[in-house]
């Protein structure tokens, strides 16, 4: 129980979102270091329980149920595969270390909006709109 408790009182990165989620959606935290799991996600953003709560729309609770071995929920593994290939896409015009930082910061392309408050918005599609000029070169 003293593990419970001090799960939930981290602020600091969030290790299920630099652990595998398997098929069923179990966390793989706890299991030793290997390749990705086939159908498995692997998500290294670095942020903070309360970044990641806000950008997988998903309570810190249920984060930290996740932290301590809870099966995700079917829409929750959706999400996160669906964070997984953003940050993918992301990381190929945005350095992957800049990208907790980007993401907090206003930016100017939507109209002084964090990329972060766009995605809580339901407008990740600007965002992707932007990957996409960006890889192509042409200028939105």
């Amino acid at each position: 129980m003293a593990n419970r408790k001090q799960t939930t009182r981290n602020s600091g990165t969030v290790p299920v979102a630099a652990s595998e989620v398997d098929r069923r959606g179990e966390a793989t935290s706890n299991r030793p270091s290997q390749s990705p799991a086939v159908g498995g996600v692997r998500i290294r953003l670095g942020l903070s329980r309360k970044l990641f709560s806000r950008l997988a729309g998903f309570s810190e609770r249920a984060i930290a149920d996740w932290e301590s071995g809870k099966p995700l929920s079917e829409p929750a593994v959706r999400r996160i595969k669906e964070l997984e290939r953003f940050r993918a896409r992301l990381a190929e015009v945005v350095a992957a270390e800049a990208i907790p930082s980007w993401l907090d910061t206003p930016n100017p392309a939507f109209e002084g909006l964090k990329p972060l408050e766009v995605i809580e918005r339901g407008e990740i599609d600007r965002l992707w709109n932007m990957i996409f000029y960006l890889e192509s070169g042409v200028a939105s």
